[in-house]
């Protein structure tokens, strides 16, 4: 039962980010994101795929959070790379 409440929560979480995405890569700008927000969210991520390879409890919901570390990780690129065309734009407005 414990698996499938981290399985429920983790979908929770990871549903969010898929919006963020297809937002972003719609709109083209950075602008309202928080690279150190979703930066936290990554290493919130890195550290609960360290603990299931650590303490060797590798299960289904293990996918869940390396599905999840992906989707914010592409989201932080997507930041950088949406913040340096928004600072190309700004400079051509001057």
């Amino acid at each position: 039962m414990a698996e499938v409440l981290e399985m429920i929560m983790v979908l929770s979480f990871g549903l969010s980010w898929p919006l963020s995405i297809i937002k972003t890569l719609r709109i083209k700008t950075a602008k309202g994101k928080s690279p150190f927000f979703i930066g936290l969210i990554v290493f919130g991520y890195i550290c609960g795929v360290t603990s299931k390879i650590v303490s060797g409890n590798i299960t289904y919901v293990f996918f869940f959070y390396c599905l999840n570390l992906l989707m914010t990780s592409f989201d932080l690129c997507l930041h950088f790379y949406y913040r340096h065309k928004d600072a190309l734009k700004e400079k051509e407005m001057e």
